[in-house]
């Protein structure tokens, strides 16, 4: 089950991957659309009043499938953020065990996931036409009265029926972080792969 987990987890910090293997639809007249706005641009500009910040979180994510409505216990993470691009997020099962590192940095995502000794790199355009084709995906954020900083996160990708609650705690806004904090260090024996290889898993 954790695995499963860290899988619903990484739908949003791979924004796509639950997107391919959508059913195909009836085509329909060319309607004019709004621009496609990327949602990690709406993540970075909700921490964007700090020059850097770190903060410990609470993950929670909650979908629907066949119907039934799934709430699936909350993980731990931490939050690391550096104006204008960089944001790490890496979350922890209760017990210990981390489940999945993601780093967007300068229009590149990382990820690792420990259990399965794997890794992933890419550019985020590489699938922006995922994206655009998932629905809307929207992005919230709540800040305590008197703060430009966010405590609350909440992702919701609208037609998939996924929300992902991020709540921030110990938060550390404009102080020095650790120089590794956007290193992208690959440990001994995992296999690194095109991150389009896991778009297409799904």
């Amino acid at each position: 089950m954790i695995r499963k987990h860290c899988f619903f987890v990484l739908g949003f910090f791979l924004l796509g991957f639950l997107l391919s293997g959508c059913p195909k639809k009836i085509p329909t007249p060319a309607i004019e659309k709004p621009p496609f706005e990327n949602p990690m641009v709406k993540l970075l500009d909700a921490f964007s009043a700090a020059e850097s910040l770190q903060a410990r979180a609470s993950i929670r994510i909650d979908t629907v499938r066949m119907g039934q409505e799934i709430n699936l216990p909350p993980l731990n993470g931490l939050v690391l953020y550096q104006r204008p691009d960089r944001i790490r997020i890496l979350g922890y099962h209760p017990l210990g065990p981390g489940l999945f590192d993601a780093l967007y940095r300068n229009g590149e995502f990382f990820l690792l996931i420990p259990l399965q000794k794997k890794a992933y790199t890419g550019e985020v355009s590489q699938f922006e036409d995922l994206l655009e084709k998932a629905g809307p995906i929207e992005v919230f954020s709540e800040k305590p009265e008197g703060s430009e900083i966010p405590n609350r996160i909440r992702i919701q990708l609208v037609e998939k029926k996924i929300r992902i609650d991020l709540r921030l705690k110990e938060i550390s806004v404009n102080s020095s972080l650790p120089e590794d904090s956007f290193q992208w260090i690959v440990p001994e024996g995992v296999e690194v792969k095109p991150i389009s290889q896991l778009l297409k898993r799904r």
